[in-house]
């Protein structure tokens, strides 16, 4: 039995836990842990969690729940070519990821009956990455039970452990490592990104260093953490570095973490939001050194790491070191192809249409996922990249409707990005973009609690929301946010501290200006931007 929570969903009124807590825990107050691939005997307990979820957040992988497509009639009237292209054609996904498994999934569930073949470099079948930052280290989930559920539902052909290594728009085929071309009359690409290598080859091959983005990836690391190293370190302090050193303090292991920047999480939340990041670290046994880079790394006679050079001219005695530096879009293998494709990933339109280098949307070709450069009205139609589970599955949904539809019934990808992230028993959550901002209020709660909801505006409007184990308020604040409303936010709320004012909001680099929009309406068919004309002092 698999499951899948939807941690963005997720407001952590633990139910799940009370109802099957050898399956659901909670750590700190509001950060959920599960096992996505949980013994059976534990299925009807698993059953009550997922009915008891007061937002449903749980999906469960049942048997016998394969879709049925509609048989032929004995009368078929002529078809439109939306209908047609429904029964007889050809789509290929290259990438098995979760974003590539939601658009099949979507695919399947809109009526498309045609050939579906999803391509993925990797041998592993589709698999959910934030487990392996979280309850893979400490133990709670084993690296291979973290496989994602319905995939043997899709009624797809899988070529797994074979990449794309280019693509001919012209003939419309992808071509694979193997040899062979695959042809298509849609395509989605959502090959996702990966971890970014150390940079010294020489050092990237000592025993002990790691990069943390795969199964096996989060086995090893997993394996030596086990083993109760003298010392951890982890080389940068975005989400993934902060969660690695949250499980190692949950495993009692000592760590460092360097970060280039002034504190972690800086380059997501900004500057002051990142202090408090800092703290948390350094309150939980965390050796946090912040404006510090590592010069080398240095091993013994055997290859095995013992020693890490810090800029500040200091030397750390180190048995493990994770390498989080951030990820690679995997655009390589559009090298040529003609489409708009670099290191900030694929060009795609707010429709998921892929964009070529001429800058015009192509209507055969689609994107999603981590890969996908997107325009967002409500941030001045900049192309955001998102590496967010949220925007994966948002984004898969969206592109798989648009790929079998009429122009005119297709929809926009106007959700407001979402992320989460568990560590050190605090879960924090954000909605919007808190780098898209000149300030930063609290406005609910205590920083000094680590319990709070911080807003985020820019010239006069509300841009993002942080919630620090506060989670049940991002909904009010993604309201505000889809109507500009302004900043600071004036209306009295709970917890409202008594000294709140804005500050600026440190983030690296500035938006650049300028067209606000009103987004209204709830579900992918409704959702719609409006242009706003407005003046900022």
């Amino acid at each position: 039995m698999k499951i899948v929570v939807d941690l963005t969903r997720c407001q952590g009124y633990a139910q799940c836990a009370f109802a099957a807590p050898d399956v659901f825990a909670m750590q700190g107050d509001e950060a959920l842990l599960y096992d996505s691939d949980p013994d059976d005997a534990q299925r009807e307990r698993i059953a009550r969690a997922a009915a008891a979820c007061p937002v449903q957040a749980i999906f469960l992988d049942r048997e016998n729940a394969r879709n049925q497509q509609p048989g032929p009639e004995a009368h078929t009237p002529a078809l439109s070519p939306v209908e047609a292209f429904k029964r007889t054609g050809r789509i290929v996904i290259v990438g098995a990821s979760l974003a590539g498994l939601r658009a099949g999934s979507a695919l399947r569930r809109e009526g498309f009956a045609g050939s579906l073949t999803v391509i993925g470099d990797e041998p592993d079948l589709p698999y959910d990455r934030p487990p392996l930052s979280k309850q893979v280290l400490t133990g709670q989930v084993p690296a291979r039970r973290t496989a994602l559920p319905r995939h043997d539902q899709l009624d797809a052909h899988w070529r797994l452990g074979v990449a794309a290594t280019g693509l001919d728009l012209r003939r419309k085929q992808v071509l694979l490592a193997d040899g062979e071309k695959v042809g298509f009359d849609r395509l989605l690409i959502a090959t996702g990104e990966r971890a970014r290598p150390w940079p010294n080859e020489a050092e990237a091959g000592l025993d002990g260093l790691f990069a943390l983005r795969t199964p096996d990836d989060a086995d090893g690391l997993r394996h030596h953490l086990a083993a109760g190293p003298s010392r951890v370190l982890v080389i940068g302090a975005g989400f993934t570095g902060c969660e690695v050193a949250s499980a190692c303090r949950t495993l009692d292991v000592p760590v460092t973490v360097t970060e280039r920047g002034k504190a972690p999480l800086v380059g997501a939340l900004g500057a002051v939001i990142g202090d408090v990041a800092a703290q948390m670290q350094r309150d939980h046994g965390v050796d946090l050194r912040c404006g510090v880079q590592v010069e080398a790394l240095e091993g013994d006679d055997s290859g095995r790491l013992r020693r890490a050079r810090l800029s500040d001219g200091s030397t750390l005695d180190v048995d493990v070191a994770v390498a989080a530096l951030g990820s690679i879009r995997n655009v390589e293998w559009l090298e040529g192809s003609g489409l708009a494709a670099g290191v900030w990933g694929v060009a795609c339109d707010a429709g998921c249409r892929a964009v070529d280098v001429n800058g015009v949307v192509t209507d055969d070709v689609f994107v999603a996922g981590d890969v996908a450069r997107c325009p967002h009205p409500v941030y001045d139609y900049q192309y955001l990249a998102l590496e967010h589970w949220g925007n994966a599955v948002a984004q898969a949904g969206i592109a798989a409707h648009n790929m079998i539809s009429a122009q005119s019934e297709r929809w926009p990808h106007l959700a407001l990005p979402e992320f989460w992230s568990t560590q050190f028993g605090t879960e924090i959550k954000s909605v919007g973009v808190p780098t898209y901002a000149d300030q930063v209020v609290i406005a609910q709660g205590s920083v000094d609690e680590r319990r709070f909801v911080a807003v985020y505006g820019y010239r006069g409007r509300i841009t993002a929301a942080v919630a620090f184990n506060k989670a049940k308020w991002l909904e009010f604040y993604a309201g505000l946010i889809d109507r500009a409303a302004p900043f600071p936010p004036a209306f009295h709320t709970v917890d409202r501290p008594a000294d709140g004012r804005p500050v600026p909001a440190e983030v690296p680099g500035r938006p650049t200006p300028e067209a606000t929009v009103v987004v209204t309406g709830h579900g992918p068919s409704e959702r719609r931007a409006t242009l706003v004309r407005r003046t900022y002092l």
